[in-house]
């Protein structure tokens, strides 16, 4: 059955708007800040195979590495109707402890699933040894709450001594239970809207439609690919320290073009650290997706097929494909950046005029919390310039696809105070295109808490390209004095932090 380019267009808008409305439902259902304002969360739709369908507008950090996450269920158990598994373990397919997938099957009709469904939300609180879970570790047994694919659903009925394990185990058990319930109700609405579309257009056309969907991303990627000169491009950056030692971490890759086909080989990068920035494979799959999907100047379905003439390698116990107990928090958020980094490096000597300089290369990861309460957020920078204009100021770039916080949510919610929310002049990298400026948040403590930043680009900042600067490091302040990056303190009540993000690259001279 042929699915001529209306039905394709067709069927990739239904899919899409699946995705997208079980995103409205945990956004809109949500008791937490970091879901409900921040938007910290993904959903997607998977075949029977466990193969990506369609995507919401979400975060590429989470997107690229669920379908491990996936296929980690599938392999785990044999789901039966009205179940739903929970995972967060990152090597068994997820990205850092905070982010909790939920994963469902759907049945139509037929003895096993037709699809699968799944959300993904950081949760604010998973315990650990820090309020908000991103902990200066060094193991992952201290970074909170570890969970294999466990059912916290049995045909439609929850789990509830699971459930009090989790909640047991979290600062904040109120509103964890409410995201979960969130999660649970997004699920069930995308089982519930494929099921209207199989009533309405019927297996066998579906199916067909999805096929094509993937096999369509497919060759636009290797059309995309076959549009860069063959070769081997080789780049170089770092992540400032592991906040253990101070030593720059290096990451690696070379990039083989031919044929409609690339290798990306990230050998020679820094073995796995002591400290949290390790990543693993799903969030260096997740990165190199998403910059090579954006090499497909037409907009197309992030399906599977995109990833099918890309292979990855990244050597095993590497700070790109970490091992267990290595400590992960901050690989999905600052590691996952730098990857981006060095791969648009790579490629902005085979296509100079379509890469950006790099942006601001972290995101600047705040979390703070005392008795009964918790929050995290990560705070934007500058966009690196291109050959087209100047970078975005102030704006969430590559990884990340949050927002931020407002000021009256956020002041109403926890016991600090924004004092200072603005631009951060001058930043952005000089050249024929500027790059966009960082930010500045200052938050005035009205009771004592820890306080834990995670953020690099403070020792050296965003690269430029084509004879651009780079932008301004970043910059972070307690009390007046100059606060570590990547640190873990106790403030009092009255203390004020400032967290001053880096600019992005300028382009051309």
């Amino acid at each position: 059955m042929a699915v001529d380019p209306v039905q394709l267009e067709l069927f990739r808008h239904l899919l899409v708007s699946i995705a997208e409305e079980m995103g409205a439902v945990l956004r809109k259902s949500a008791y937490s800040a970091n879901i409900k304002e921040r938007r910290d969360y993904s959903c997607a739709i998977y075949d029977h195979r466990g193969e990506t369908v369609a995507m919401g507008d979400h975060m590429p950090v989470h997107l690229g590495a669920m379908p491990l996450s996936v296929r980690a269920v599938i392999d785990a158990f044999k789901l039966r109707e009205g179940d739903v598994a929970l995972v967060n373990d990152p090597f068994q397919g997820g990205t850092h402890l905070p982010d909790i997938t939920a994963v469902a099957p759907v049945f139509v009709g037929g003895p096993n699933p037709a699809f699968f469904v799944a959300s993904r939300a950081h949760h604010s609180d998973v315990g650990g040894m820090s309020p908000g879970s991103m902990p200066m570790a060094r193991e992952i047994y201290q970074e909170g709450l570890r969970i294999p694919p466990v059912l916290i659903q049995r045909e439609g009925k929850l789990d509830q001594s699971l459930l009090r394990l989790i909640l047991a185990n979290v600062r904040t058990p109120i509103e964890r239970e409410g995201d979960l319930a969130a999660q649970l109700a997004s699920i069930e609405r995308g089982a519930t809207r494929l099921r209207d579309l199989v009533t309405k257009y019927g297996m066998p056309r579906l199916s067909e439609g999805i096929r094509a969907l993937q096999n369509y991303s497919a060759k636009m990627m290797t059309a995309a690919l076959e549009e860069i000169p063959k070769g081997r491009y080789r780049f170089e950056d770092v992540l400032d320290n592991d906040g253990i030692s101070p030593e720059p971490i290096p990451i690696r890759v070379e990039v083989r073009i031919a044929d409609g086909r690339a290798v990306v080989d990230f050998t020679g990068s820094a073995p796995q650290v002591v400290g949290p920035m390790n990543a693993n494979y799903a969030v260096t799959l997740a990165a190199t997706i998403y910059v090579f999907r954006c090499l497909i100047r037409e907009d197309v379905s992030f399906t599977s097929g995109i990833l099918r003439p890309i292979r990855v390698i990244a050597p095993p116990g590497s700070v790109v494909n970490a091992q267990a107990p290595a400590a992960m928090a901050a690989g999905n958020v600052e590691t996952s950046q730098r990857i981006t980094d060095v791969l648009l490096g790579a490629l902005a000597q085979a296509a100079p005029d379509r890469i950006p300089a790099a942006s601001c290369g972290t995101m600047n990861n705040l979390s703070f919390g005392g008795s009964g309460w918790a929050y995290y957020e990560t705070i934007a920078g500058g966009a690196g310039a291109s050959s087209r204009g100047a970078g975005l100021s102030a704006h969430h770039t590559h990884m990340t696809n949050s927002w931020n916080t407002p000021v009256e949510a956020f002041e109403h919610q926890y016991p600090v105070r924004i004092e200072e929310y603005r631009i951060r002049k001058n930043t952005g990298g000089a050249g024929r295109h500027r790059g966009g400026d960082g930010l500045v948040r200052s938050f005035r403590f009205l009771m004592d808490a820890e306080v834990t930043l995670i953020a690099d680009r403070r020792e050296r900042g965003a690269y430029g390209l084509a004879g651009g600067t780079p932008g301004a490091p970043g910059h972070d302040r307690l009390r007046g004095n100059r606060m570590a990056p990547k640190s873990r303190n106790a403030v009092r009540a009255g203390d004020l932090v400032t967290v001053m993000t880096s600019g992005g690259g300028g382009w051309g001279r």
